[in-house]
């Protein structure tokens, strides 16, 4: 039996791989598309809006294939991703949308802090809500066959969007990887967590401010949010125990790449006796709670619990403590310029004019 085995195993090599199956026109692949589309559901009145005269759109590949890389340290991207203006936008923005954002934070237990910091660097504060038409982008990704599947059923989801009455066609625009609205949602987690915060029957995302922070809010505390509890803290590291770090807490071995970039956790209690100390250089609190090190070249952070659910929006810690670190310095008040009141002038005295 064994010799049989070997002899199957060597026969292998030889025989030829299966070439992929050629791709149908587009327009062929559409009406695919169509058909499935009307099999779940979605009004054919929908479809005629969103796919009649649809073409893809050659630069959404090209921009697919040339994704720019995160080559900075951890350290330069925070610097120039937190300059001063963005922290100073950021507490303009936390003081304006205030009764708002309390009143969200109040609902779904995500500091105002948060919302803004997440809002702020997914649009710009406002600014930015997608320009590209989703259906199209979607449309052109899910005929790429490199990642078919994953944009075919978001391509299904947004179309269900449309055939909620949402948004209208003409509305429905993201980037060029189908991210919806000031959110930045994919079309699967528009329809899980968008909320109609204002109450005027659709879920805004691109207009509404109080949807759109309604709506982050929605997606943090579904991925574990937990109020009260803080994302984690800057911390100080001995010298000695930078070389010490992979023996004492070595890195996770699973979960996406910044999950992997960071230790496993260990109890406070654990990280102060190895002598990690506050910025302030102060002990680290007394509570039961677990943390994993996020090492930088000179910037080293501690994690709580929270902070995975903010890498749940994107899992890059570079974007998971830009969002931290702004959250926190959208809820301080910047420092006054002077505490000491100036000094008057002397004034000279002249004689009345007679």
């Amino acid at each position: 039996m064994p010799a049989i085995v070997l002899g199957l195993t060597l026969l292998l090599p030889q025989i030829p791989a299966v070439p992929p199956l050629p791709q149908p026109p587009f327009e062929e692949w559409l009406a695919g598309v169509r058909a499935e589309a009307l099999t779940r559901g979605i009004r054919e009145a929908t479809l005629d809006q969103a796919l009649n005269g649809l073409e893809p759109v050659p630069t959404v590949i090209q921009r697919d294939r040339t994704q720019a890389e995160i080559v900075q340290t951890l350290d330069a991207y925070l610097q120039q991703r937190l300059p001063k203006k963005v922290v100073q936008t950021a507490r303009a923005m936390r003081q304006k949308h205030a009764a708002l954002l309390t009143q969200i934070s109040d609902k779904h237990g995500v500091p105002p802090g948060v919302l803004v910091a997440v809002w702020g660097l997914e649009s710009n504060f406002g600014r930015f809500s997608g320009v590209r038409p989703t259906i199209a982008t979607l449309a052109t990704l899910a005929y790429d066959p490199r990642r078919a599947a994953l944009f075919r059923r978001e391509l299904f989801d947004a179309l269900t969007i449309l055939d909620s009455g949402d948004v209208e066609p003409s509305a429905l625009k993201g980037s060029w990887a189908g991210a919806l609205g000031q959110p930045q949602f994919m079309p699967s987690s528009f329809l899980l967590y968008a909320v109609d915060f204002d109450g005027d029957g659709r879920r805004d995302i691109w207009k509404s401010t109080a949807d759109v922070f309604a709506s982050i809010a929605n997606y943090l505390a579904a991925h574990g949010w937990q109020k009260g509890q803080l994302w984690g803290r800057e911390v100080t590291i001995p010298p000695a125990l930078i070389t010490r770090v992979p023996e004492v807490a070595p890195l996770q071995t699973s979960g996406c790449l910044a999950r992997r970039q960071m230790t496993v956790p260990l109890p406070l209690a654990e990280w102060n006796k190895l002598g990690v100390r506050t910025l302030t250089g102060r002990a680290l609190p007394s509570a039961d709670v677990e943390a994993s090190l996020i090492m930088g070249v000179k910037r080293h952070f501690l994690v709580y619990a929270n902070y995975q659910a903010l890498l749940e929006y994107n899992c890059v810690n570079a974007y998971g403590l830009s969002v931290a670190l702004l959250g926190d310095r959208a809820e301080t008040a910047p420092r006054p310029v002077s505490t000491v009141p100036a000094k008057p002038k002397a004034v000279r005295k002249t004689s009345p004019k007679k």
